[in-house]
């Protein structure tokens, strides 16, 4: 499939199963604005990620790979960029009210460290099937934490509900344009890191991060390809674009945990990544492992399913991309106990 003449996946065939839908040039203009705006929010409180060089992952020699490291930030993942982005856009009177997130792990650390930095309170809403590791990090960082429901989007509906009879805002972790600004800040340091950068692949869960990461770049460099990339045991957004409407699907166990789980109904999410998405990825649970193990054999990187699920995705379509320049996201470092064990 050629750039930009559509959307679909390229998970061992190259058939376009549903098509990009180009958003104005005045929103691609808003949506870049609006993530450099948040980058010069949050610059002074996330870390400045460094790339690092991995061609040598690719059996193309002519390929050059980089990978984007938002392992390394202070929570061990990208979220905090869209939680600080949020946060920091509080009025006195909602921060002093405090706020209400819904996460398993990575989004609520990003909330729990940018709230404590803040001086605002912070309440987690989990799932039953939180990590006990994610929990007692989440707390140590001073939010609260409260479970509900056996799957994350139950935890998220709940947590939406609390916050409106509360009247405190809910910072969620991808429905919402500002959070999904802040995720958008590593492209911009994408870009001045690598000048010139063919594709960028992300792993994709509620689509914040990737469609953070292309509302920014198909402003300033719509020739760079965007690469959405999920497990296939856990590909909702990408059957939602399929359907052009949020829908459900059968949800299996996956490596990648921080990108399980349900769409919110009306997720604005949805219509963005219809608009900067070029082409997507599935891969299988063996080759998200294949992926995490080479990481770790190779450069002893412990990094998360879902960073496992981007370079499984290069690496399954390697050869579209000779001669070119590619930057993978990292987006993660912390793995569940049960994950870690299977390293």
């Amino acid at each position: 499939m050629t750039k930009n003449s559509g959307i679909g996946s390229i998970n061992g065939g190259g058939s376009s199963d549903f098509q990009r839908s180009e958003a104005s040039p005045a929103q691609y203009v808003e949506w870049g604005r609006r993530v450099l705006r948040a980058h010069d929010r949050i610059r002074s409180y996330v870390e400045r990620t460094a790339i690092e060089d991995i061609s040598e992952i690719s059996a193309q020699d002519s390929v050059r790979v980089f990978a984007k490291m938002e392992n390394r930030q202070e929570t061990g993942s990208f979220k905090l960029r869209g939680a600080t982005n949020k946060i920091r856009l509080l009025t006195p009177d909602e921060a002093s009210a405090g706020i209400i997130a819904a996460s398993n792990g990575n989004h609520g650390l990003g909330v729990a460290a940018a709230a404590t930095r803040a001086g605002v309170r912070a309440e987690i809403y989990v799932s039953a099937q939180v990590a006990p590791s994610k929990v007692k990090r989440i707390e140590e960082y001073g939010a609260k934490i409260s479970v509900h429901g056996a799957e994350p989007l139950d935890a998220e509906l709940a947590a939406r509900e609390a916050a409106s009879e509360t009247a405190r805002v809910f910072v969620s972790p991808y429905n919402d344009h500002d959070v999904m600004a802040g995720q958008g800040t590593l492209a911009l340091e994408l870009k001045e890191q690598i000048p010139y950068l063919d594709a960028v692949f992300a792993a994709v869960g509620g689509g914040g991060l990737v469609g953070g990461i292309g509302a920014y770049l198909k402003w300033v460099s719509p020739e760079t390809e965007i690469v959405g990339c999920w497990p296939e045991n856990s590909s909702v957004l990408y059957e939602s674009l399929k359907a052009g409407r949020i829908v459900s699907c059968e949800e299996r166990p996956t490596l990648s945990e921080s990108t399980s789980g349900g769409l919110e109904e009306g997720s604005v999410t949805l219509d963005v990544c219809r608009a900067v998405v070029d082409s997507c990825v599935l891969v299988s649970e063996a080759e998200i492992l294949s992926s995490m193990r080479l990481m770790h054999q190779s450069r002893g990187w412990l990094i998360e399913g879902a960073a496992g699920v981007a370079i499984a995705s290069f690496l399954k379509v390697a050869d579209r991309y000779v001669g070119k320049t590619v930057a993978i996201v990292i987006c993660g470092a912390n793995l569940s106990e049960k994950v870690r064990s299977e390293i």
